[in-house]
């Protein structure tokens, strides 16, 4: 009688239920590992900015002199290099709160064709200076800087070659896939009251194998959309023809804007308009929270200058160019003037980390990823439990 029924049971089902339900296990065994790794570290770097403030809140921010007024950008930038041991400063990050240190970075590649990540870069090695003093506060060296690694490991397993980007690309599809065979599995057949709290509710009272298996449906519904987010954005960094796509469905274009490069004027090498441009800046967008400037490399090469509107948000930004010698205004281009397509790949990584919509989003953020990162075990403990079962 009981065989029966369970024939009955199972014959249910139909065929596209059946084809999901083996997607979603096998899937899941093969690519669980990875799943909970993806997820693990980027639940880790959600909150980096808040944890290394609270750490090294001393030498990140000072207190305000009575005379607000800021030392010339180059002498900080000289006061940084000097402090690194004659690097040259190739990005300087600066910020409209009084309280800030300014952030003056210096970066070299190494073996562009080694296999690792640390072979593969010299050096990546910032100073914060006090803007009123010109006082190093903090010197960071990146490579080694555990927020740094745990973002490299979540991009590419600490490789630098291709394969480290294919496996945690292709990781992340099959988890899209466990996500959306996992909403037809969890899809209640009708809205009775059991079916209702099973779906929506954890019974916390219940033994493990049910406790478990509410963990596992339950939570996974509510990390659903937030989850489906993440893993799209960080589908974007792993593959071009992704990246390529969601531009072209954005802008209705497969074509990328024209950009537009400009020179300084060689003829005046005498002068220097690099403090002279840093103010422009400034005035041309007096609202920015944070101004980021990098210095010309070249000889005709130009200053570039962003301004945001948050200090840890990238996707409002204005770009401009300067001429590093007069610091003539070369080329100015709004946030409002780039397509759809530009701004939502520049929302992308203010979306995967939460940032977009501040604290909140950031927590969302963070617990999507935690819950993801329990899915693969919680569901592994399903299937090992009723493997068990089976056996007698």
């Amino acid at each position: 009688m009981s065989l029966n029924k369970t024939k009955n049971k199972k014959s249910k089902k139909t065929l596209f239920r059946r084809i999901s339900d083996w997607l979603h296990l096998w899937l899941g065994i093969g690519a669980g590992i990875m799943v909970v790794f993806i997820a693990l570290t980027g639940c880790i770097y959600v909150f980096q900015a808040e944890i290394t403030n609270l750490i090294y809140g001393k030498q990140l921010y000072v207190e305000v002199p009575k005379n607000t007024k800021h030392l010339p950008l180059s002498v900080l930038k000289s006061a940084a290099e000097k402090a690194m041991g004659g690097k040259s400063i190739s990005f300087i990050s600066t910020y409209a709160n009084p309280e800030k240190t300014w952030e003056f970075g210096t970066y070299k590649g190494g073996n562009p064709e080694a296999f690792f990540y640390f072979d593969a870069l010299d050096y990546y090695d910032n100073a914060n200076v006090n803007p009123y003093t010109g006082e190093v506060t903090k010197i960071t060296h990146y490579k080694y800087e555990f927020f740094n690694v745990v973002k490299m490991l979540h991009w590419s397993l600490l490789l630098n070659h291709p394969i480290g980007q294919q496996i945690i690309g292709w990781s992340t599809i099959i988890f899209v896939i466990l996500l959306i065979t996992g909403m037809i599995h969890w899809w209640p057949k009708n809205l009775k009251k059991s079916n209702f709290d099973k779906s929506f509710k954890i019974k916390w009272t219940a033994k493990f194998k049910r406790l478990n298996y509410d963990l596992h449906n339950v939570p996974g519904f509510y990390a659903l959309l937030i989850s489906f987010i993440l893993a799209l954005t960080g589908l974007v960094w792993a593959f071009q023809w992704f990246h390529n796509t969601v531009y072209a469905v954005a802008s209705w274009s497969t074509t990328p804007p024209e950009f537009k490069t400009f020179q300084s004027d060689t003829l005046q090498t005498k002068g220097s308009g690099f403090d002279i441009a840093f103010e422009k800046a400034k005035a041309l967008y007096p609202k920015a929270k944070k101004i980021a400037v990098s210095p010309a490399a070249g000889k005709a090469d130009v200053i570039y200058a962003y301004a945001y509107k948050g200090e840890e948000t990238y996707y409002d930004s204005n770009d401009m160019q300067f001429d590093q010698y007069s610091g003539k205004l070369l080329n100015k281009r709004g946030y409002q003037s780039k397509n759809a397509g530009e701004r939502l790949i520049g929302m992308n990584y203010d979306i995967h980390v939460g940032a977009i919509l501040g604290l909140p989003g950031k927590i969302l953020a963070f617990c999507a990823s935690l819950i993801a990162a329990s899915l693969p075990i919680t569901g592994f403990t399903i299937w090992w439990g009723r493997r068990k079962k089976s056996k007698p």
